[in-house]
C-alpha cells in the first residue's frame, strides 16, 4: 500500500528513455549538471551574444514541474521593461537614419528572422511532491512552455516551471520541432491578427460593404507566421471576401516562401530600390492605401514607409519592443495624419492552446523550419543575424521525439 510519502518520492522521479516508454529512477540532483544556453539581444557581432553554461539540475518546485527540454526556438533573450507584460530589446547600441541595426551583419534582425522571445518544447521530467494524481499532467508528457514574465534568462536542458499552469500539452502528431516554434513567433503573430481582426470589424460596422486592405510586412518567422495566421482566420470566416491581404516581402527568400499561399498579393520591398518607388509599387500591388498593417520590421525606414502606404485613420501593429523605440520619433506624424501604431504583445495561453490545435490538425501549415544541435547555437544566430536560414531555426537538445 502506498503511503503520501511514497506518493511524493515518485513524483521527483527521471524519466530516462523517452516520452512514451521506458523506465523510471531517484533523480539525485545534487552533483548534477546540464547545459545552458543563453543568447543575448545582438551587439555590433552575432558571434558575441550566445553564451554556454553547465548548471545545477534544478530541483522540482512543490506545485511545479522539471521539464526536459527537447527542442527550443533560436530567440534572443527577453528583457522586461518596468511593464511586467512588455518586451523590449537592449539593441540600439549602433543607430543611423534609417534606424537601428544599421550593421549589415543584423539584416535577419530588421526582418525578424530572428527576434526576442522564449520557445520551449519537451516532455515532462518529474513533478512537484504537491501535485495531485487528478493532475491532467504526466510523466513523460509532450508539453510546450507559454512564456509567461520569470521564464529563465537561457534554455537549459532541464527547466523548471513554477506552476504547471504554464504548461500546453502537444498532440503526438505534432513534432517537437515544430511544437517549439509556437510558443513566441506564432504567439506573437496570432495576437497581431486578432487585434487586426479587431479593426477590420471597426471598418465593417461604419460601411459593411467596403474592402478592408491588411498589409504584413516582414520576412522571416513572425512576419510568416503572421500569413498563414491571417489567411486562415480571414479566409476559414464569412469575412474572406471583405479582407484582402498582401505580403511586402524584405528579402527574395522571404518572397518564395510567402508566394506558396493563394489568395495572397505579394510586393517586394528591395531597400535598393528608390522610396517613393517603393511606396507607389506597394500602392499598386494593394489597389491603393490600406486600412492596417502588420509591421515585423525593426526599423524607422520600415515604419515610415508603411504610414505612407496607410490611409488616414488607419493602424499600424508593431511588437511592443519596436514600439517602445520607435514610437517617440513618429507621434508629430501619426498626429498630423491621423494614424495610430498600437503595440502588440504575445497572446493568451488560450489563444496558445487554439494554435496547438490548429497546427496539429492541419487548418495552419507552420513556415518551413531547419534543425541544428544545440552546440552549433552561435553560428545559427550568427547565419539568422544575417537572413541566411529560410523560415525558422531550431536547436535540439536530446533526440527524443
Amino acid at each position: 500500500m502506498e503511503t503520501e510519502d511514497t506518493t511524493k518520492e515518485k513524483r521527483s522521479l527521471m524519466f530516462t528513455n523517452g516520452p512514451l516508454e521506458g523506465s523510471y529512477h531517484a533523480l539525485n540532483t545534487m552533483n548534477q549538471l546540464c547545459r545552458q544556453v543563453s543568447i543575448e539581444s545582438p551587439g555590433l557581432s552575432a558571434k558575441d551574444c550566445v553564451f554556454n553554461f553547465e548548471v545545477p539540475v534544478p530541483d522540482v518546485p512543490p506545485k511545479g514541474a522539471r521539464i526536459k527540454v527537447v527542442c527550443a526556438g533560436a530567440c534572443y533573450r527577453i528583457q522586461r521593461s518596468t511593464s511586467v507584460t512588455s518586451i523590449s530589446s537592449s539593441s540600439s547600441q549602433f543607430t543611423d537614419e534609417g534606424g537601428t541595426y544599421s550593421s549589415p551583419s543584423h539584416h535577419g534582425i530588421r526582418d525578424s528572422a530572428l527576434f526576442p522571445g522564449y520557445e520551449v518544447a519537451g516532455v515532462v521530467d518529474a513533478l512537484g511532491s504537491d501535485i495531485t494524481d487528478n493532475t491532467d499532467f504526466k510523466i513523460g508528457q509532450r508539453v510546450i512552455l507559454y512564456p509567461y514574465d520569470d521564464v529563465p534568462h537561457g534554455y537549459m536542458e532541464y527547466m523548471v516551471v513554477p506552476e504547471l499552469k504554464y504548461l500546453v500539452p502537444i498532440p503526438d502528431n505534432l513534432p517537437l520541432s515544430v511544437a517549439a516554434m509556437l510558443p513566441s513567433g506564432a504567439l506573437l503573430a496570432k495576437s497581431a491578427v486578432i487585434k487586426a481582426h479587431k479593426y477590420v470589424s471597426e471598418l465593417l460596422k461604419v460601411n459593411a460593404n467596403r474592402i478592408c486592405k491588411l498589409l504584413i510586412v516582414g520576412t522571416g518567422g513572425l512576419a510568416l507566421w503572421a500569413i498563414r495566421i491571417a489567411h486562415h482566420h480571414f479566409h476559414a470566416s464569412d469575412l474572406k471576401p471583405k479582407v484582402h491581404v498582401t505580403v511586402a516581402s524584405l528579402r527574395d527568400e522571404g518572397f518564395k516562401l510567402a508566394k506558396e499561399l493563394h489568395d495572397v498579393n505579394l510586393v517586394q520591398w528591395n531597400e535598393d530600390i528608390y522610396e517613393k518607388l517603393l511606396i507607389e509599387r506597394t500602392k499598386d500591388a494593394c489597389n491603393g492605401l490600406v486600412d492596417i498593417v502588420i509591421d515585423f520590421g525593426t526599423t524607422s525606414r520600415s515604419l515610415h514607409r508603411s504610414l505612407q502606404c496607410l490611409n488616414m485613420k488607419g493602424v499600424v501593429l508593431i511588437s511592443k519592443e519596436v514600439a517602445d523605440r520607435l514610437l517617440p520619433k513618429f507621434s508629430r506624424l501619426l498626429t498630423e495624419r491621423q494614424q495610430s501604431v498600437e503595440p502588440v504583445e504575445y497572446g493568451t495561453i488560450e489563444d496558445l492552446k487554439e494554435l496547438v490545435d490548429n497546427v496539429a490538425n492541419g487548418t495552419i501549415v507552420p513556415p518551413p523550419h531547419s534543425e541544428f544541435s544545440a552546440d552549433d547555437a552561435s553560428i545559427v544566430v550568427e547565419k539568422l543575424s544575417q537572413s541566411e536560414i529560410p523560415g525558422r531555426a531550431i536547436l535540439r537538445f536530446h533526440d527524443i521525439e
